[in-house]
């Protein structure tokens, strides 16, 4: 039977000590985004001497923020396993300074922090979130040359520590292909440009009244892509505990470090008020899904069967998928111990 642990840290991300070095398989995360006004405040809490130097809007804001995740990611990469997979969601920003308006690039600034630290970074998504708003645009509405393009995009960066990761045991082998994805889901997900709607949620927390997350499906699509069951996810903003939602769903541990300690409390909230019946809404979603598949193609379109759920498959590496259902889950202090069917 598959068990798997979660841990909530309340910690500061840029030194955990309670994290082992080398133990971590992936990291999905979303940081605050420099040169966002409604995360100022949360880079003052790193950095007391932002605050003045964010009134007085002298020195570089944009590059004294970025040092500050930059501790962060040094402790990523040090809890990393040798091939082990990072993904950082984060957004460009714009802002006004000094009436100056300007776009500031936050996705290649982390990009420079991991390849400095010789880490490799692999194919980038863009997630494109969907909006009809008519009032969208930004600057003098028609009038030439004053508008600016809006920003309707964020980026997840994908990182690797290392060579590609190795399955070289029978056991490994065994679980890599239980871990598989569908055909049809390897598609969808192996796409450069995701389309997904975003996620806002009121909050109450310490610096903040908007959580700002991503949505489920973000987190849970990068953890089929880049995990196996059993591996261990880590997020270093833990937030409203998205990424650690979607690792209890998926069959994989984790550990979450938040520093607001509300953000965990209000997790833990969440998290107790969900049934076991809708935690297995996604991965029951998965089967389903591929059902409709199947019955939307003619039957020499498969000539493959999964072994466990005897549905007919594209290719011979869908016969091993087992989807992670949940039996039970307990919830202990800040530890969450779960058994999968």
């Amino acid at each position: 039977m598959l068990k798997t642990n979660h841990r909530l840290i309340n910690a500061d991300s840029r030194k955990i000590s309670q994290i082992e070095t080398e133990s971590i398989d992936l990291v999905i995360t979303s940081p605050p985004y420099p040169m966002i006004e409604m995360w100022d405040k949360v880079f003052e809490t790193m950095n007391p001497e932002l605050k003045n130097i964010i009134e007085k809007k002298n020195g570089n804001v944009f590059e004294l923020m970025h040092r500050e995740l930059d501790h962060v990611w040094c402790e990523t990469i040090r809890a990393l396993k040798p091939g082990g997979i990072a993904c950082i969601n984060i957004g460009d920003a714009t802002r006004s300074i000094d009436s100056n308006f300007q776009l500031f690039p936050n996705h290649s600034r982390i990009i420079q922090a991991f390849t400095a630290k010789g880490i490799n970074n692999l194919t980038n998504i863009i997630w494109r979130k969907p909006t009809n708003a008519p009032n969208k645009f930004m600057g003098s509405g028609m009038l030439p040359a004053g508008a600016y393009v809006t920003l309707e995009h964020e980026y997840i960066l994908i990182f690797r520590k290392g060579s590609k990761r190795e399955f070289k045991s029978e056991e490994n082998k065994i679980l890599r292909a239980k871990s598989a994805f569908f055909w049809e889901e390897r598609n969808k997900w192996f796409s450069d440009i995701w389309e997904i709607k975003g996620a806002t949620q009121k909050i109450k927390g310490q610096n903040r009244n908007r959580s700002a997350a991503f949505p489920i499906e973000l987190p849970y699509r990068l953890i089929q892509m880049y995990s196996l069951a059993g591996d261990t996810i880590f997020d270093p903003f833990n937030g409203t505990g998205t990424t650690t939602l979607s690792s209890i769903i998926s069959g994989r541990s984790s550990v979450g470090s938040e520093l607001d300690p509300k953000l965990i409390d209000a997790f833990k909230v969440h998290l107790e008020s969900l049934t076991i019946d809708q935690l297995q809404k996604i991965p029951l979603d998965r089967l389903n899904d591929h059902k409709k598949f199947v019955d939307s193609k003619p039957l020499d379109f498969f000539i493959h069967h999964n072994k466990h759920y005897q549905f007919p498959v594209k290719t011979k590496q869908e016969t091993g998928i087992v989807i992670p259902m949940i039996n039970t889950l307990q919830l202990d202090e800040n530890n969450i111990n779960v058994t999968y069917n």
